[in-house]
């Protein structure tokens, strides 16, 4: 088992999208055929995922929306984003999006450090106040408690699964000091 001191998080530019493009397409294809859907339904094809992460690139470049990687030895086993609200009555909020690590490293406290990188990021933009939202039940709504989130509520039948089932979603949120 990797030690923690091997994994490194690091926020991936507009101009480095291309160079982390292939791992990120992995990555997310791992996570979706694992059942958590990030999104999107099974099966995941390499193109749509590409054009998934090649669509954040606009949104990198303005620095609107930040992108972070954990590697292992120089493998991306993790990510999330940073978006940043635009509005002039909301520049003190963010919301994280699509954080996940692969099927392989859960349970190494992966997660945590993604977390611990984008919150540190917000911190240093003077976003205050954190969203986010994730499947109702699942091992990543305790990890979001545990870092000291708080649940708003949960929308019953959010997202559809690929036969047609219905998940609820509950969305929480955090007060950075």
């Amino acid at each position: 088992m990797p030690s923690m001191s091997r994994i490194v998080v690091r926020p991936v530019l507009a101009d480095e999208l291309q160079e982390v493009l292939a791992a990120l397409v992995a990555l997310l294809i791992d996570t979706v055929h694992g059942g958590h859907s990030m999104g999107f339904l099974p099966p995941l094809t390499r193109a749509t995922a590409r054009r998934y992460w090649l669509s954040l690139r606009p949104e990198l470049q303005a620095g609107s929306r930040l992108l972070f990687v954990a590697s292992c030895e120089g493998r991306i086993v993790g990510t999330g984003q940073l978006a940043l609200s635009p509005w002039s009555n909301s520049r003190h909020r963010a919301e994280l999006q699509k954080v996940f690590v692969a099927s392989s490293m859960r349970g190494r406290g992966i997660g945590k450090l993604l977390m611990t990188a984008l919150h540190d990021a917000a911190r240093q933009l003077g976003r205050s106040l954190l969203v986010l939202n994730t499947r109702h039940g699942e091992p990543a709504q305790e990890m979001y408690k545990r870092l000291g989130y708080t649940e708003v509520g949960v929308v019953p039948g959010w997202t559809i699964g690929p036969a047609g089932e219905k998940f609820a979603h509950v969305t929480l949120y955090q007060h950075l000091s």
